[in-house]
């Protein structure tokens, strides 16, 4: 099986484990030495100062005459040829050395011209203490990489945990989601601002109270004023800004869908009796040009309303059991421009119909008005694509998807027929996609859930 590391462990982790692996081993690696030389100098210390103290007692007694103890002798044939050179060259010296398997320390020194006096002691124990030294350094420095190592670990482990959240809300914010929030608890209290610009966008709908979009709310009623937030460090002030910067565009986003449905609702009424007025005019070519624009700013201010609705999240879909090719038929026939419908493989689908239709509706009317023919409808399994032959969709709309009130090429329009088709495809649950076909043509596809 391959070992997958979790999606919070990215390479700061693995650079900052290692980093402490490193400097955990140096430093065990520069106190073992250390403590090793010191040990082992002051052992070899006091085995050399014994071995030439007994040396020195040896000397007296070959002097005196008397016979010399067992591990004495002259020229001992065990004793290293580098110690008996320097013994009989007229100094004194020590040596480590092995003697019948077992490790000794040599002293030696001179005696009877070229002659060397030598006296072995047994450095069996010392060599013993310093290879248990070394063993000790090595368990206690592999523990202590190890403690440190995991420590370390869990340390940075909750630091890059911090960062991928952030990073986490970050790409829920680009995705859409303005209400997503870090929320970091080293940020301090929340400052209440969401809950605020939702309170007020409710109120503007309502035609109550208004206040001033650019200044935003100063409290909330569940968390009380705002407050200061206590010391952060560099990822709580990195959530912070992040918080910060959705709150904003989250305030400014809202103002802008309260200021379209405030405009959509003032407009209502004036329409609705320039409408009467204008069927009151005697027929002729201008009453027709005044009916006309003003069935066009009815229809605006309609898809106005309706943007606004789709944007606040208040729609509730009302779903039934449909046959999805004879769905498409209907919505074809209601836009009554002549699209051919295929239906290569028929599906039964749980969707609103109403919101369907409203979205292949649109579709099918902006493949008329912004391309050519013929336009073609295919139904696919719980697959829509409405395929027209003109020159394609403009590159932003196929990047970042339909933006209102934006359309290129000279087409006339305001650019709302595909947003509010993404919107209802969105409350319906489904996928709108959209491409251009290598051949030529623009391509819509609308993916919707089944069971």
């Amino acid at each position: 099986m391959r070992f997958v590391l979790p999606p919070w462990s990215g390479t700061l982790a693995a650079k900052a484990a290692a980093f402490i692996t490193v400097m955990c081993c140096a430093l065990a690696a520069l106190l073992g030495v250390l403590v090793h030389v010191q040990v082992t100098n002051q052992t070899v210390g006091q085995a050399r100062d014994q071995a030439l103290q007994r040396l020195t007692q040896a000397t007296e007694r070959y002097e005196a005459g008397d016979t010399l103890w067992r591990g004495a002798g002259v020229d001992p044939p065990e004793l290293p040829g580098e110690l008996r050179d320097l013994a009989v060259a007229g100094d004194r010296g020590t040596m480590v050395a092995e003697r019948e398997g077992r490790p000794t320390m040599w002293a030696a020194g001179p005696v009877d011209g070229e002659r060397a006096l030598a006296v072995a002691v047994d450095y069996s124990q010392q060599a013993r203490t310093i290879e248990g030294l070394d063993r000790a350094i090595l368990w206690s420095s592999g523990l202590a990489i190890g403690a440190t190592l995991l420590v370390g670990a869990f340390a940075v482990t909750r630091v890059t945990r911090r960062l991928h959240t952030t990073a986490l809300v970050a790409r829920r914010i680009s995705a859409g989601d303005l209400d997503a929030r870090v929320n970091d608890p080293r940020t301090g209290p929340r400052t209440g601002l969401r809950t605020g610009l939702r309170t007020g966008l409710r109120r503007g709908l309502r035609k109550g109270p208004r206040t001033d979009p650019r200044a935003g709310p100063r409290t909330d009623p569940r968390t009380g004023p705002r407050t200061k937030a206590g010391p952060q460090d560099e990822v709580a002030a990195v959530a912070a800004a992040l918080d910060s910067m959705a709150a904003s565009l989250q305030g400014k986003l809202l103002a802008e869908q309260r200021f379209t449905a405030d405009v959509a609702h003032e407009l209502r009424t004036p329409l609705t009796g320039l409408h009467a007025a204008a069927e009151l005019l005697p027929p002729g070519r201008p009453t027709e040009l005044v009916r006309d624009r003003v069935a066009a700013l009815r229809t605006l201010t309609e898809d106005l309303l309706e943007i606004s609705r789709l944007d606040t999240g208040r729609e509730r879909v009302e779903l039934d059991t449909e046959q999805l090719g004879p769905l498409a038929e209907r919505a074809v026939r209601a836009a009554g421009n002549g699209t051919e419908v295929r239906v290569v493989r028929d599906v039964s689908v749980e969707t609103d119909r109403r919101r369907l239709e409203r979205v292949l509706g649109n579709l099918v009317s902006n493949a008329h008005r912004h391309g050519r023919g013929p336009v073609v409808l295919t139904v696919d399994g719980p697959v829509v694509t409405v395929r027209d032959h003109g020159d394609g969709f403009p590159e932003y709309l196929v990047a970042h998807g339909p933006q209102r009130f934006r359309t290129e090429g000279g087409t006339r329009g305001h650019g709302l027929g595909l947003t509010i088709a993404r919107g209802q495809a969105e409350v319906l649950g489904a996928r709108l996609e959209f491409a251009n076909a290598p051949e030529g043509g623009a391509v819509a596809t609308l993916k919707l859930a089944v069971e």
